[in-house]
């Protein structure tokens, strides 16, 4: 009984297994239908992108604004604004800029 049970339970793995490693075939090509909806799609990505960076840019300028009042009400000293050091891609952008700044 328990040899029929584990080679049930092989037999059934074995099956599992080649369905599992099995691919998917591509998928159709695109209509130009979809093709025009993927690029609205792709453009309205971009504009709400850019919609919310301007937004982010408000409220940090709408943030500075609040604290350097409330730091002016307490009679308090506004610290000076220190630079952020550039990394990874804005530096090569920034270098790049440069060097054609240069030229």
């Amino acid at each position: 009984m328990k040899m029929l049970s584990s080679a049930a339970l092989a037999a059934a793995l074995v099956l599992v297994a080649g369905h599992a490693f099995a691919k998917l075939p591509p998928p159709p090509p695109q209509t130009d239908a979809q093709k025009q909806a993927a690029e609205a799609k792709k453009a309205k990505a971009a504009t709400d992108a850019e919609k919310a960076k301007a937004d982010l840019a408000a409220a940090e300028e709408r943030a500075v604004k609040n604290y350097q009042s409330n730091m002016k009400q307490r009679g308090k000293p506004i610290p000076k604004a220190v630079p952020m050091a550039k990394t990874g891609a804005a530096a090569a952008k920034a270098g790049s800029a440069k060097e054609v700044a240069r030229s």
